[in-house]
């Protein structure tokens, strides 16, 4: 949620105060109160004001005669999927988030937010792009502007729409310009932290540099994609699955214009009268347990394919989820001259 601060106010603040910061949040209207440490004591409506008035508090009076003492929240690092839709559908709009000494970190809107999901993102913005040049020759393919911005904001910001706010982005080719731009994400709301790539480390590899992770599962990206992903649904049918890695596939039918033969030893077994076959290519966002990343080897080039590779080794489940929405992966000319096109008309 952008500025959250709006929504926090000070235990020692006046009656009047509060109505002042509750009038400028307009059907936003709820405030929650913090000692000088910024721990949460309370939560505050008009509602609340009103009744305590009505008990005779003035408008000098503090916070401490009027608050709820037992708001709802969520814990940071240990928020659970299911206890977040319920909040959102119980009409439990808007949420304090609070770390592990009760201190607000975030405030989750449901007016601004789709979800609150309990990932860490890690965005791999460290490509040349050669084949986009000479749009790459002096800016990152990552800050090329699909629309009117760049496509890696596109993908910052929809994962963001969905309650991420702990990322990480791999950098190296320009990534001075992507640090410059993005800064620590205040501007968002969100925490950016940067991963540097000494020398190229593939598709995953920068990911074995990242020491503490402040969730249990772990979103990756290429930075590169435009997509209308539904991240609440791909994390839900993750964790139905109880999947160690996910990767989001996009089909592709291929119509044969013949009959096809299925044949052993020169004996016809069966006859498919031009069929269709659907096929799932990688579409470069995966859903990752924290605990499978301990088979990324340390600060090598390492590809996702091979990490995936290496958990079906290890009789761990690696599933697939088919995309059904929108998904283009901006590598070539043509596909960016698409993406201005399509800007316009995809709803994200």
């Amino acid at each position: 949620m952008k500025n959250h601060r709006k929504h926090i106010i000070s235990i020692d603040s006046t009656v009047k105060e509060a109505l002042i910061k509750l009038n400028d949040l307009g059907k936003d209207a709820v405030l929650f109160v913090v000692n000088n440490k910024n721990k949460l004591m309370g939560s505050l409506t008009d509602g609340d004001v009103r009744r305590g008035l009505i008990r005779g508090i003035t408008l000098d009076s503090t916070l401490k005669e009027v608050i709820q003492g037992e708001p709802k929240f969520v814990r940071k690092g240990e928020q659970n999927i299911e206890e977040i839709i319920q909040y959102r559908e119980g009409n439990y709009r808007i949420l304090p988030v609070i770390d592990k000494k009760d201190r607000i970190v975030n405030v989750i809107n449901f007016r601004e937010l789709r979800s609150y999901l309990p990932l860490d993102a890690v965005i791999m913005a460290g490509g040349m792009g050669t084949r986009l040049k000479p749009l790459t020759e002096k800016t990152p393919k990552p800050l090329l502007k699909i629309g009117k911005k760049p496509i890696m904001e596109h993908n910052l910001d929809r994962l963001a729409l969905y309650g991420i706010d702990d990322f990480w982005v791999s950098v190296k080719y320009l990534g001075e310009q992507i640090e410059g731009y993005f800064g620590n994400g205040d501007s968002k709301d969100i925490q950016i932290q940067y991963v540097w790539e000494n020398e190229p480390l593939g598709t995953i590899g920068a990911v074995s540099k990242i020491e503490s992770f402040n969730h249990d599962y772990v979103l990756l990206t290429n930075s590169d994609i435009l997509t209308n992903l539904d991240y609440e649904h791909f994390f839900l049918d993750f964790l139905k699955q109880k999947a160690d890695l996910s990767v989001v596939t996009i089909p592709y039918k291929v119509d044969i214009p013949y009959a096809v033969l299925e044949t052993s030893n020169g004996h016809v077994l069966n006859l498919r009268e031009k069929p269709t076959y659907t096929y799932y290519s990688n579409g470069g966002i995966y859903l990752i347990k924290k605990t499978a990343l301990k088979f990324l080897p340390k600060g090598e080039f390492f590809n996702a394919t091979d990490l995936m590779e290496k958990l079906i080794a290890e009789k761990k489940k690696v599933i697939s989820y088919p995309l059904s929405g929108y998904w283009l992966d901006i590598g070539k000319h043509e596909d960016f001259e698409k993406a201005q096109r399509d800007i316009e008309q995809i709803k994200f």
